[in-house]
Order: C-alpha cells, then sequence, then structure tokens
C-alpha cells in the first residue's frame, strides 16, 4: 500500500518548568493526510493546535522536547534533528503563521522575503528568484510591483496574502494554516478562506487548518480532528462530526457556535476552563466540564472507533457497542 502524503504518530510535546516538572502540551496526536484532502484541527485556545503545528514543522523552541514521527512520503522528517528537517521545511510542508506581522520580518520588503526563501532552497536566483516572486504575488492577488513594499505599508489582509505566497514559493505539497483569519474583519476573512480554497484546487495542496472557528472549517475542509487538553478527542468526517458526534465536547463545540445554521437553537456556552497541563488529569480531562459524565468517566478514555473513518475518545461510545 501506498504510505499517506503525511503522517504524524504518537506525537508528543513537553516543555520544563522552571520550578521543577513539566507541562505536557500535547500527548499522543496521530493523523494522516492524503494528497489534496483539507483537515480541520480545531478546539479551543490552549488545547495544543498551534504547538502541534510547530512540532510538526521542527520550528518549537530548544526549551521544547519532541517525541514521536512526522513522516512525508513514509521518511520520518524529525528523526535527525534540523539537518534533516530543512530540506523538507518549505519544500514538501509549508506553514501561514498566525499573525502575520508578527511572522514578517518588519524592517525586509514582502518581495526580499520571498526572494530569500526561494535562493535559500535553489528555487532561483537573482533576476529569476525576483520574477517568481512577482508571480507568487500575482496568485494571491498582490500586485507584483507591491514587493517592494514593507510589512507595516499593506493592509491586514494583504500581510496574510504575503506569508500565504511566501509559504507557497517552493510549491510544497503540504500546507498549515494556523488560524489564517485571526484579527482580519468578515469581509477580509472571507477573502482568505476563499484564496485559500482556490489555491488547494488550482495546486493540489493538502491543507491542515488550525482554527477554533469551526464555520470556518465547515467552508474548506472535508475531516475534521477536535482536540482538548493536548490531545485528540474525536476524528472524522466533518458531516458525521457535525450531525452525530461522538464526544460530548465536539457536541458542546458546535452548539457554542452561532454560524452554523442551526435554525432556532440556542448559542450556548461551554462552562468551565481546560484543565492545567502542568499538573497531573485524573481520568477523563473532560469530565469537569461534561453534562453527560457518569462513573466510568475516572478511567481516562482512549480514541477508539466508532463507525467508519470516525474514532472519538469517550466512554459513552462503550456503551453503545456494548
Amino acid at each position: 500500500m501506498t504510505a499517506p502524503l503525511l503522517e504524524v504518530e504518537n506525537l508528543n510535546v513537553w516543555f520544563d518548568l522552571e520550578g521543577g516538572g513539566e507541562l505536557h502540551a500535547v500527548q499522543g496526536v496521530d493523523f494522516s493526510l492524503e494528497p489534496g484532502e483539507r483537515m480541520g484541527l480545531v478546539g479551543e485556545s490552549g488545547c495544543g493546535k498551534t504547538t502541534t503545528a510547530l512540532a510538526i514543522m521542527g520550528l518549537l523552541p530548544p526549551s521544547a522536547s519532541v517525541a514521536g514521527r512526522v513522516l512525508i512520503d513514509g521518511e520520518d522528517i524529525l528523526a535527525g534533528g534540523e539537518a534533516a528537517m530543512r530540506p523538507h521545511r518549505w519544500v514538501d510542508i509549508a506553514i501561514v503563521f498566525q499573525g502575520a506581522m508578527n511572522a514578517l520580518n518588519p524592517v525586509r520588503t514582502i518581495g526580499q522575503q520571498i526572494v530569500e526563501s526561494l535562493e535559500i532552497h535553489d528555487r532561483g536566483k537573482g533576476a529569476a528568484a525576483r520574477a517568481r516572486t512577482g508571480e507568487l504575488l500575482e496568485s494571491v492577488g498582490i500586485p507584483a510591483a507591491r514587493a517592494s513594499r514593507y510589512p507595516h505599508e499593506l493592509s491586514g489582509g494583504m500581510r496574510q496574502r504575503a506569508a500565504i505566497a511566501m509559504a507557497l514559493s517552493c510549491s510544497p505539497r503540504v500546507l498549515i494554516a494556523d488560524e489564517p483569519t485571526t484579527a482580519l474583519d468578515v469581509m477580509v476573512q472571507a477573502q482568505i478562506l476563499e484564496l485559500l480554497d482556490g489555491l488547494c484546487n488550482d495546486f493540489g495542496l493538502a491543507l491542515v487548518l488550525v482554527t477554533h472557528d469551526l464555520p470556518v472549517v465547515a467552508q474548506l475542509c472535508n475531516h475534521c480532528s477536535v482536540m482538548y487538553a493536548g490531545e485528540i478527542v474525536e476524528r472524522g468526517p466533518l458531516d458525521v462530526l457535525y450531525h452525530a458526534p461522538g464526544h460530548p465536547y465536539t457536541r458542546m463545540l458546535f452548539a457554542a457556535s452561532p454560524d452554523l445554521g442551526m435554525g432556532d437553537a440556542p448559542v450556548l456556552s461551554i462552562p468551565g476552563a481546560p484543565p492545567r497541563l502542568d499538573r497531573p488529569i485524573d481520568g477523563c480531562p473532560f469530565r469537569p466540564r461534561c453534562d453527560s459524565s457518569f462513573a466510568a468517566c475516572v478511567e481516562r478514555p482512549h480514541l477508539r472507533g466508532v463507525g467508519d473513518d470516525h474514532a472519538a475518545a469517550c466512554h459513552l461510545n462503550e456503551m453503545v457497542t456494548a
């Protein structure tokens, strides 16, 4: 059998704390992506989505420890450290960072920054790289002449488009978009989502969309993985998760969204807050906030199949299938 384009196997990330102990930010994350597939990685702030994305890219700070495997075409790109990751970063897998103003270098023009990525990865030098930069900017809706602009001279939407152009500079096959519409107004958000949709269609990109915004996932993705307290608690086709969620957290996330065409159903907030990850968690991490908890929840549930291409980490499913 042919290996998936991208495989993430048992990914764990933890940070040592100054006063002793550790913060286990990502725990046992697994997923795979086929060419052209679009997957949403969703959950509340602090659940480990961005840490997962940065770990896949090998971009976490030295204070982080990472275990597990990230495979491109069956090759583990994390095993050899930075030397093994560098040939694949931007070439096979690229990322659009959250907050383009923070991701772009403020003292270099957007053209210079795209040219740099092309030259580092031997995708063009000098005039050829500058010409390619103009083409990339045009492809995301920025006139090539604006390559000489600095990030602060562009609007928020234009900066995000420039960041997308940079991510596409070396024609990657997998694109991770980390909260690509954060801090943008509604009209610009729609334009960025339309742009991503078109780029995926035109170039056959596989997409990992990191967001807390379920309507955004509904627009772009066909599969979804739900994260809570550093781990994936449910995954499956988006329409299945919407109509028949296998985890109370997924159900409550949909109920908390006002934009999914739920008719007269009230928008309900999720009570409480996610658990601290610098302390041991006994039993199901969602138990203190769950409206369906029962005696078995004192034991930690594990992700298990509940249908075709659908898995959830909830003891309720064991009762149904028993």
